[in-house]
C-alpha cells in the first residue's frame, strides 16, 4: 500500500453537507426514545458527526455500539458477519437506528438489524452514508442514504484499506 492520499471523489465539504442533509431527512422518523447503534470501526466517524447533526435539530439520540466483522482486512467480505463485541445497553421497546458506514454486501448491516430486533428493539431503521451498487439482491435496503456511491474501493470517513486511510475527511477510492 502506498502512503499517497488516493483522490477525491467526495469533498469534507460534501460529506459534511450530506450528513446535515440526510439528518433533517431522518429528524421527523426519530424520537426521544430513539438508540443510535454504531457499527463499528467504521461508521464511527459517519454516526458521531450524524448524532451531532441530529442534535442541533432537537433530536437527542442515545448511543450505542455493535462490533461487526466481515471484512478484516481484505477487499472482500468473508462471506459471514462475526460479532466481536455485543450491545452495552438494552434497546427493548425502543426505536433502534442502526448506522453504517458503507453498504456494499448488505451483510453487516442485516446481521446488525436481527441483532437489534432480537434484542428488543420496537422498531429497526436503518442508515449508511455511502451505498455501493450490487450485482445481485440483497437482504435489506437501508432505509437511509446519504450518498450513493460508485462501485469502487472506498477508503476515508472511517472506511479503510488494512487500517489506513480511515482518518481522511474525504472520501477517496483505491481503484
Amino acid at each position: 500500500m502506498t502512503d499517497t492520499p488516493p483522490p477525491v471523489l467526495l469533498s469534507e465539504t460534501e460529506v459534511i453537507a450530506r450528513v446535515d442533509a440526510l439528518a433533517r431527512q431522518m429528524a421527523p422518523h426519530l424520537d426521544d426514545n430513539t438508540t443510535a447503534v454504531c457499527l463499528l470501526t467504521g461508521g464511527l466517524w459517519f454516526c458521531a458527526d450524524l448524532t451531532r447533526a441530529l442534535s442541533r435539530l432537537g433530536r437527542d439520540v442515545g448511543f450505542d455500539a455493535l462490533w461487526l466483522a466481515s471484512y478484516g482486512d481484505a477487499r472482500a467480505s468473508m462471506g459471514r458477519c462475526e460479532v466481536r463485541a455485543d450491545l452495552q445497553r438494552p434497546l427493548a421497546g425502543r426505536t433502534a437506528l442502526v448506522v453504517d458506514d458503507v453498504f456494499d454486501t448488505g451483510l453487516s448491516l442485516s446481521e446488525a438489524a436481527r441483532l437489534v430486533k432480537d434484542a428488543g428493539a420496537a422498531r429497526v431503521l436503518t442508515c449508511v452514508f455511502a451505498r455501493k451498487p450490487w450485482p445481485t439482491e440483497r437482504a435489506l435496503t437501508p432505509d437511509f442514504v446519504a450518498w450513493e456511491a460508485p462501485a469502487r474501493f472506498l477508503v476515508g470517513y472511517g472506511m479503510d484499506a488494512s487500517g489506513a486511510f480511515r482518518g481522511l475527511p474525504y472520501i477517496g477510492a483505491l481503484d
